[in-house]
């Protein structure tokens, strides 16, 4: 079996299943054809095959009815879709101290234009959100809640449902950008209002490709308008689902390559206690600080490491350090602030970062025990 020295799979996941890039051929090379705007075999294979992977895209995180599930080309374009369609004038909108800049930089465009006040829920040490505080809390003029379900930075998993019972009526949207395929999301279970996600970390698809669920679209002006293929006799945009938030044509090639990930999902190679096994060892090395969930049973597969500077040389940076493992070891890990600048000030790495290390469900223990041999090597050659 091929070792795997990638553990950047928070960014984008690698390698990915075979069936990608089949399905993406088969379309680019046999099939062709428009969606939802034709009647022809090819045209009707292409329909198929979208509708499909919606379907499938929709019991994976926990929702039945599949038409309020809309493609978008990342997680990014969904959560605009959500913070820019709602009537948010005036209000209050509520975050998590982990959030991604998907979510703050969009938020703090409406807050500079005059629109909408940032606040930040009550959370304990590491970014856990306080459940019972949020129990207490007056939301006042709350329009909306925004949660980072799994850390990109930590791996810190949000109990979701608790704080959507906690919250009231507040409407809930549940950025799953890590989440989605790694760790259980329940839309309707949960009753959460919004679902954004990606397909191209934990449910191994192509870049370009995500999607969004609404429990109630009707509430959202769409992000874009355009031609569906739908009503194309009318210059307003289709009302109904999913076409009033799918306008243009979207990324068939892409979404046949989705749908082929979640058609061969793999077989993990390593389970949750050998993540847990690698998560101790390596905070176990002497010059290294592990940053993870406090509570292992909020912890998701993704954390990071800085350097202690008692042990190591204080001159020691984090890209001294990733780029050692690399160079040395061949370890392919991500450096800096990931996208991530609030929790980093929240875990206290702000402005230098850490080292992150996300791995998939490709990698074996064999693959774990040359990471920690690798981060040793590194270690060694940084001591005092």
């Amino acid at each position: 079996m091929e070792l795997l020295n990638y553990f950047d799979n928070a960014a984008t996941s690698f390698p990915k299943p075979k069936a990608v890039g089949r399905e993406i051929l088969r379309y680019l090379n046999e099939v062709g054809g428009p969606y939802g705007r034709s009647f022809y075999d090819r045209a009707l294979d292409v329909s198929r095959t979208v509708e499909t992977c919606r379907e499938k895209l929709s019991d994976r995180i926990g929702a039945s009815d599949a038409d309020r599930l809309v493609f978008t080309s990342n997680a990014t374009q969904a959560i605009n879709t959500v913070i820019k369609g709602l009537n948010l004038d005036d209000k209050d909108v509520w975050i998590s101290p982990m959030e991604h800049n998907a979510v703050t930089r969009p938020l703090k465009y409406l807050e500079d234009t005059g629109r909408i006040r940032i606040k930040q829920l009550p959370a304990l040490a590491g970014g856990l959100v306080d459940v019972e505080s949020v129990k207490k809390m007056d939301f006042g003029n709350a329009g909306l809640i925004v949660l980072c379900h799994q850390s990109n930075v930590t791996g810190l998993i949000q109990p979701a449902a608790e704080i959507k019972k906690a919250s009231g009526n507040i409407p809930i949207l549940l950025d799953a950008s890590q989440s989605a395929g790694h760790i259980e999301v329940e839309a309707e279970k949960w009753d959460l209002d919004y679902v954004a996600f990606t397909g191209h970390k934990g449910l191994l698809g192509p870049t370009g490709t995500g999607g969004l669920y609404m429990k109630n679209p009707d509430v959202l002006i769409p992000l874009i308008n355009g031609g569906t293929g739908s009503r194309s006799d009318s210059w307003e945009t289709p009302a109904f689902l999913p076409d009033r938030f799918e306008a243009g044509t979207p990324n068939i090639a892409g979404i046949f390559g989705l749908y082929g990930a979640l058609s061969e999902k793999p077989e993990p190679r390593h389970s949750s206690d050998d993540f847990l096994k690698l998560v101790d060892a390596v905070s176990s090395v002497s010059g290294i600080l592990v940053h993870s969930a406090a509570d292992r049973k909020s912890q998701g597969e993704v954390f990071s490491i800085s350097m202690d500077t008692s042990v190591l040389n204080d001159a020691v940076t984090v890209s001294d350090f990733g780029m050692v493992l690399y160079s040395g070891f061949g370890m392919e890990t991500r450096i800096g602030l990931h996208c991530a600048p609030l929790a980093h000030q929240t875990i206290g790495t702000f402005p230098e970062g850490t080292v992150r290390i996300a791995p998939s469900v490709y990698h074996s223990m064999d693959d774990f025990n040359r990471l920690i041999e690798a981060i040793e090597g590194t270690v060694d050659k940084f001591k005092i």
